[in-house]
């Protein structure tokens, strides 16, 4: 029996969907279910049961459930929201239970941390343990995420498996219901269809020209193949990146958008809104040699293909995975 937290949301959804693919039905579905939009996600998938967020400590004293492996990938995901309360309860004290109740219950572990960790770079991207109490995140949501990992790496009981994944810029199916949080690509999708072009952000950094800021762009495909690998594989524990390891441009994302949708390039620039500005990063790039030294040898999916796969196969035709 497996449990994924955040099940209805983007990556949550995609793993179960990869979970059912591979015969695995014995799901315990976690998450708030009150947004009838991101339920769409769960349309057709097969699982045991659905609990509530709320309601999840509770049914595990209950019904002490045998359980193989807990993906915890439920979290307050907003980067513009600014109440630390909210980060505080879901992402922080939410994580430290489910820590508590695999390492009392001998339960693996994988849980989402996020590169809103790694701030402006200041100390790179390398996934070092030793490199995680420096970071200075540049929101709460960044804070939290950070806070939980130090917390982690402090803990002298542990599951007897466990990873933090600290995920880049992730795109694909499944999240027609993060409105401002969505991807550039689905955006892009978007504004084309219904415009005709495209706006981006303008650079408000000497070092970068407009369009070429660049980021670390994950296909969520690719991100649930790590995912299945830590399950299958459990290597080393502690917390590794999850990016491509290329950064590339918002201006080849969105150009090659246009290319999948066979209209002519045309993009505009506005100014980054002020209550992100000073927050805003300019270059993220995962380095991914800890993931790579420990066995995993996929290739990650460049960005021509996976904007090509996501938008031909699932957006232009409203599919889910």
């Amino acid at each position: 029996m497996f449990v994924v937290t955040g099940a209805a949301g983007f990556i949550g959804s995609c793993l179960v969907s990869r979970l059912n693919h591979l015969g695995f039905t014995d799901l315990i579905l976690v998450d708030d279910f009150s947004n009838t939009q991101k339920n769409r996600n769960l349309v057709g998938k097969k699982y045991l049961q659905k609990i509530d967020r709320s309601n999840f400590f509770s049914w595990l004293e209950l019904e002490r459930p045998e359980l193989e492996f807990i993906y915890h990938l439920g979290a307050r995901t907003d980067t513009t929201e600014i109440n630390h309360e909210i980060f505080d309860q879901l992402n922080v004290a939410f994580s430290k239970k489910v820590w508590t109740f695999c390492t009392s219950n001998s339960v693996p572990l994988v849980y989402a941390s996020s590169a809103a960790t790694y701030g402006l770079g200041e100390f790179g991207y390398d996934d070092k343990h030793e490199i995680i109490p420096k970071l200075l995140p540049l929101n709460p949501y960044g804070d939290s995420k950070n806070d939980f990992d130090k917390w982690v790496l402090t803990q002298t009981t542990e599951p007897p498996f466990w990873s933090g994944l600290k995920f880049f810029n992730v795109y694909g199916p499944n999240e027609y219901h993060k409105g401002r949080m969505a991807s550039v690509i689905f955006h892009a999708f978007n504004q084309i269809q219904q415009k005709g072009n495209m706006q981006l952000f303008r650079s408000h950094n000497p070092n970068f020209k407009d369009g070429e800021q660049l980021r670390d762009f994950i296909y969520v495909k690719d991100l649930i193949d790590v995912c299945l690998f830590l399950k299958n594989k459990r290597p080393a524990s502690g917390i590794y990146n999850l990016g491509s390891g290329k950064a590339r441009s918002f201006l080849d994302l969105v150009s090659i958008t246009f290319q999948n949708l066979k209209k002519p390039v045309a993009i505009d620039f506005i100014d980054t809104p002020e209550d992100i500005r000073e927050r805003y990063q300019y270059f993220t790039e995962a380095n991914m040699a800890k993931l790579r030294a420990v066995g995993y040898s996929n290739e990650f999916t460049s960005i021509e293909e996976g904007v090509k796969d996501y938008v031909t196969n699932y957006l232009t035709n409203h599919r889910y995975l």
